[in-house]
């Protein structure tokens, strides 16, 4: 099978196509043919190398594709079936029980970046009907941790404020999510162009934080000075004062990510004397990505894809996703 690979150091230029041996399911697992993947930060910064991984690390923790054939005492599938990835395979339902990444595919483990993959029957859900591989392909990872933010760890309802914080993957599924639950949404861009299509995507308000650095305070008048309910915040330390500047008394903040870095100040007593939660969010569960899928299938919903490139073309993927050019998710067809 072919398979993309990362070679030690890392980096773009050491991500390369190699031909292995096609696997085969052992008892309880499944064997799938991958037929999509899509682009995360979590697998850019593993590409680099910034996450070590063994020489040879097939990455990729998204994927979508099908059954093609079952080992002994597998029950959940058949030969067929359409499925797509967990992020955490090992967390099945409840609370997380442990911090890490050692069976995130792509990173602990091979990924799918490859023609076939072979794991455990529980490594699966089954993908959105109707939906299509690469359409699929982008869920796991930022539509998961989008969806346990606004609906695990607090209830997003119609009628509520949603402050989603650039065009990535997560914030535009936030924003789609929102959307669907009833909700207003202040989208924050520092591209004009983007901004439109954030407003043609549903967004009510939005604000272009480099015209405007006070932007959590803009966002708190624009909800005529209630604040917003919850914030995906995805900057990290430097954009968590302008998310508690948005919030409501009682407000929630799902932190996401650090791309502003993972040191900083962060304005504690205005977060306590407001009664602001923040919870941590590291993707999700089988059991929150099985009620994802069952929302999903409720609505007309469908993912923004930006561009799609071939498996041998993964470097010129990622190349692509740095360029921060890019509106919604990046696919690899396989």
């Amino acid at each position: 099978m072919k398979v993309a690979a990362v070679k030690k150091p890392g980096g773009l230029q050491n991500l390369v196509i190699e031909t292995r041996d096609d696997p085969k399911p052992n008892a309880g697992e499944v064997l799938v043919r991958v037929r999509a993947s899509s682009l995360n930060y979590h697998d850019f910064v593993v590409v680099l190398g910034g996450i070590p991984t063994p020489d040879g690390r097939i990455p990729m923790s998204d994927g979508a594709g099908e059954v093609v054939a079952v080992g002994e005492g597998v029950t959940k599938w058949k030969v067929g079936d359409k499925v797509i990835s967990l992020f955490f395979p090992s967390w099945q339902s409840g609370q997380i029980e442990a911090a890490g990444f050692a069976s995130v595919p792509g990173d602990g483990a091979d990924g799918f970046g490859a023609e076939f993959v072979a794991a455990p029957e529980t490594s699966f859900t089954r993908m959105p009907a109707g939906w299509s591989f690469e359409e699929a392909a982008t869920l796991p990872c930022a539509a998961l941790t989008a969806w346990r933010g606004m609906f695990v760890e607090t209830k997003t309802k119609p009628g509520d404020w949603v402050l989603v914080q650039g065009t990535g993957g997560v914030s535009i599924f936030a924003l789609q999510f929102a959307k669907m639950a009833g909700a207003r949404v202040i989208a924050t861009s520092s591209s004009n162009e983007k901004m439109e299509k954030l407003k043609q995507l549903g967004a009510d308000h939005v604000i272009n934080y480099k015209d405007t650095p006070e932007w959590g305070r803009k966002a708190f008048e624009l909800t005529g000075g209630r604040g917003v309910d919850e914030v995906v915040e995805i900057g990290g330390p430097g954009t968590m004062a302008q998310s508690i500047n948005a919030c409501r008394p009682g407000g929630h903040i799902s932190l996401i990510g650090v791309l502003t870095g993972v040191s900083g100040e962060v304005p504690t007593a205005a977060l306590f004397s407001r009664n602001i939660t923040v919870s941590g969010i590291t993707v999700g569960s089988r059991r929150h990505q099985e009620d994802m899928v069952e929302a999903i299938e409720a609505s007309s919903m469908r993912p923004v894809i930006d561009s799609k490139f071939p498996l041998d073309q993964i470097a010129a993927a990622f190349a692509h996703q740095a360029s921060q050019k890019h509106f919604g998710k990046i696919v690899l067809t396989i």
